[in-house]
């Protein structure tokens, strides 16, 4: 397993992130199905991208689960898995874009449900890259098993933003 530290500024765009950007730029091959259920306008690695805001560059602009859910089983190759990192960040987003968010929303299980799609739709020796603030990601639980970790540290107060590059190494 290789497990990187670098340090670099925050920024809201996770994927302009320097060393994110490396690890995606060795990670996401070409000519694969890569799901962004997240995508915050970024086009740069998704091929089938997903927001809230209709006011950027998206496939569609659906909650996240119901893209998922739409999304055939065993149909991508890689999912970057980039989603609000806290409770209070899930409540904002969906708030500022005219969702109602309900207790649902703000609970571990808005998060599972995610994943349980995520391993749905990946092919097997597909790839899961998740961010956030811990290390989760998929799981060993679903079938995957962890390769490759970064950890961006951004200094003073900020949280350090964590990757976690996973396999799907066989079917739930």
């Amino acid at each position: 397993m290789l497990i990187e530290r670098r340090w670099t500024m925050p920024n809201k765009n996770t994927f302009s992130i320097k060393p994110i950007h490396d690890l995606l730029s060795s990670e996401v091959e070409q000519n694969k199905i890569v799901v962004d259920p997240f995508s915050n306008g970024e086009r740069e690695f998704g091929s089938l991208t997903n927001d809230l805001n209709p006011n950027v560059d998206s496939d569609y602009h659906k909650d996240a689960l119901q893209f998922l859910k739409s999304i055939p089983t065993e149909n991508a190759d890689i999912v970057l898995y980039d989603p609000p990192y806290s409770t209070r960040q899930v409540s904002e987003s969906y708030h500022n874009f005219g969702f109602e968010v309900t207790q649902a929303d703000t609970q571990a299980s808005w998060r599972r449900k995610h994943l349980d799609e995520i391993a749905r739709i990946l092919k097997p020796n597909g790839k899961c890259i998740c961010f956030g603030w811990n290390s989760n990601g998929v799981g060993i639980k679903r079938g995957f098993n962890l390769y490759r970790v970064l950890i961006v540290a951004h200094g003073g107060s900020h949280n350090d933003t964590l990757v976690t590059c996973k396999i799907k190494i066989n079917q739930k």
